[in-house]
């Protein structure tokens, strides 16, 4: 028996970025761009101040697609974001996912819109993911 989706179904998570995130994920990724964690080098850039990674700001998406829609057991298949507007350090940003079709039913591959939104109902990302539910899906029109 597979797991049952609607489409058209949400689920969403939200988050206060802070500093230590910032520096964690920097730590954990090796990714220490300066524009990122380096006061000084930030205000010269483009931002005028320290953002936050892209790549942290989508994995709070991948939050809610292994832990909400689908849900435990999912696995990535693609993920394809585009970066609106860049994520301070102190911002809340909501992750929001919406099952947009299943592709095939008996692999459970579900197509699913992906968008971030900052505290200011900003949207900061959106894209699209391809994942593979545990278990199949029987899908409610």
């Amino acid at each position: 028996m597979g797991l049952k989706y609607i489409v058209g179904a949400t689920a969403e998570v939200s988050k206060t970025i802070s500093e230590s995130d910032v520096y964690l994920f920097a730590g954990i990724t090796g990714d220490f761009n300066p524009v990122h964690i380096n006061k000084v080098s930030a205000e010269a850039s483009i931002f005028g101040e320290r953002v936050v990674h892209g790549a942290l700001v989508s994995g709070l998406i991948s939050t809610v697609i292994g832990m909400k829609l689908p849900g435990p057991g999912t696995v990535y298949v693609q993920q394809d974001s585009k970066y609106l507007k860049p994520v301070k350090i102190g911002d809340t940003i909501t992750a929001v996912v919406t099952l947009k079709s299943v592709i095939n039913r008996e692999k459970g591959i579900l197509e699913l819109g992906t968008e971030a939104f900052n505290q200011k109902q900003e949207k900061v990302v959106e894209g699209r993911a391809v994942v593979m539910a545990p278990s199949g899906v029987n899908e409610d029109k």
